[in-house]
């Protein structure tokens, strides 16, 4: 019998109710909200940009509401892999397991890249491959000690995540009303210019997709539900807290920028993460007399950047354990050592890693640009990907004649939550470069650099459907059986 820290299928089931909560709550904090909220304001005003992402909070809350249905009653460290494969098509499943992997093993190259960047803001003179090499044997070592170190260090960076928000809406609150800074705010803000919709509806379709990219790796808790103590409470606790979340720590806070700051203010455009003082956060706590925030907040999306890092490398190491005990992927990567870490897979992580950081600081650095945009997609097709196996899911439960009461966890409002996401999500999908097709002439160079995941990852999906001869799973023969 196996012992109850231990999965069949030798992964650790070492994360505790703890760590999931902050690996849900920070999943959803990066440098989206730390910097690149500014620009979106600056790009369609404070009212444009809270409409934006409030449409996105919708979806992402039925995405994760969908993905915490599944994963409480399956919980697979192959996640939306797993159910694509079993609930829609086995190509699909394969298709979404490459993505995924390569998305974060590239990610993890810009955080790295990222981390040298604010590092140079207390040590200019300092050459980057110092900060990226130290950040990359760090969460290396992080991610292979044991699960639990990855938990830990995960729970430690939101809290701090956490923590700079709840600061900042405290002091935004106190200063729109007066009680800081000198003056009452009110929504004057709001009537400066075109203000509150800046460049019109065009513009605040732009900012949903800006808005899109900085709610990534929320799905991150569906891979952790496999490494879970006990997933059928932890993961439906965690759930429970995905719109407050999102309510709190995007669409506050972006409310709060909004009233704060004019969208005129110049200083709103540029989001170099060399330029740290251009953080609408920074800029807020500055006007409230609080001189010592441009250090805080460097300090602050310092720990953004390397818990993206460290969730990165555990999701990406994971699915690549995953597609190797499937058959897709070389047999030795399902290695697992004594302490429950699939170590080789691990390596190659970390490997593709450093290599893509290489390839962004030698040369001019096109190759890293062209293999990032090529996993920009990616979050946003395993999106898609969620909406499609839990519409499906759930239609095969009832089709089987199981009862739903049965479920650990239920999503509200189906089939309209996966419905309304998978229609949005494709929308992003579609909008991405737009602004390419609107010019006298098509720009060509970019629609390929923008859509390049695209055809990547159709590459895959027919790629293998074509080999393997699969078809879309009926109903009735879902399976719906776990393993555990």
């Amino acid at each position: 019998m196996k012992k109850q820290t231990e999965s069949s299928t030798g992964l650790r089931r070492e994360l505790q109710s703890r760590h999931m909560t902050m690996i849900a709550i920070g999943g959803a904090i990066g440098t989206g909200i730390f910097l690149a909220s500014g620009s979106s304001i600056s790009e369609a005003g404070p009212g444009g940009a809270l409409v934006a992402y409030i449409a996105v909070g919708i979806m992402v809350y039925f995405l994760m509401t969908s993905l915490g249905e599944m994963s409480a009653y399956m919980p697979d460290t192959g996640s939306f892999s797993t159910y694509t494969s079993r609930f829609v098509d086995p190509a699909l499943g394969f298709a979404m397991g490459w993505n995924y992997w390569y998305s974060w093993a590239i990610t993890l190259a810009a955080d790295l890249s990222a981390s040298t960047l604010v590092m140079k803001y207390w040590f200019p003179d300092t050459p980057s491959y110092l900060w990226s090499g130290l950040f990359l044997i760090l969460l290396f070592l992080l991610n292979f000690l044991s699960v639990k170190g990855f938990g830990e260090a995960e729970y430690w960076f939101a809290l701090v995540k956490v923590g700079a928000v709840v600061i900042f809406l405290v002091v935004g609150i106190l200063m729109i009303f007066g009680i800081m800074g000198g003056e009452t705010i009110g929504f004057k803000n709001w009537s400066v210019g075109d203000a509150p919709f800046h460049n019109g509806w065009a513009a605040t379709l732009a900012v949903f997709i800006v808005a899109g990219f900085s709610f990534q790796g929320t799905e991150l808790i569906g891979v952790a539900a496999g490494e879970s103590k006990n997933p059928r409470k932890t993961v439906p606790k965690a759930m429970r807290q995905v719109f407050w979340r999102i309510l709190l720590f995007y669409v506050l806070a972006i409310f709060v920028m909004g009233l704060i700051i004019p969208f005129t203010d110049p200083r709103l455009i540029n989001d170099d993460l060399g330029k740290i003082a251009m953080s609408p956060f920074t800029m807020v706590f500055n006007k409230a007399g609080l001189a010592f925030a441009a250090a805080v907040m460097n300090a602050v999306i310092l720990t953004a950047v390397l818990s993206a890092g460290n969730s990165g490398m555990y999701a990406s190491t994971r699915m690549l354990w995953h597609m190797a005990k499937e058959g897709h992927a070389p047999k030795f990567f399902t290695y697992i050592n004594k302490r429950g870490i699939p170590v080789y897979a691990l390596i190659a992580t970390a490997i593709i890693g450093m290599f893509a950081f290489l390839a962004s600081i030698f040369g001019d650095g096109a190759v890293y640009v062209w293999l990032l945009n090529a996993s920009g997609l990616s979050g946003f097709i395993i999106w898609l990907s969620i909406a499609i196996s839990h519409y499906r899911f759930r239609r095969a439960y009832v089709a089987q004649g199981r009862d739903l009461n049965d479920l650990p966890y239920q999503a509200k409002w189906f089939p309209f939550g996966p419905l309304l996401a998978f229609a949005l999500c494709l929308f992003v999908i579609i909008g991405q470069n737009y602004a390419a097709f609107t010019g006298d002439t098509v720009d060509w160079y970019g629609v390929l650099v923008s859509y390049i995941g695209i055809p990547l990852f159709l590459i895959l999906w027919l790629g293998y459907k074509w080999v393997k001869k699969t078809k879309v799973i009926p109903l009735t023969e879902c399976q719906l059986d776990t393993e555990e």
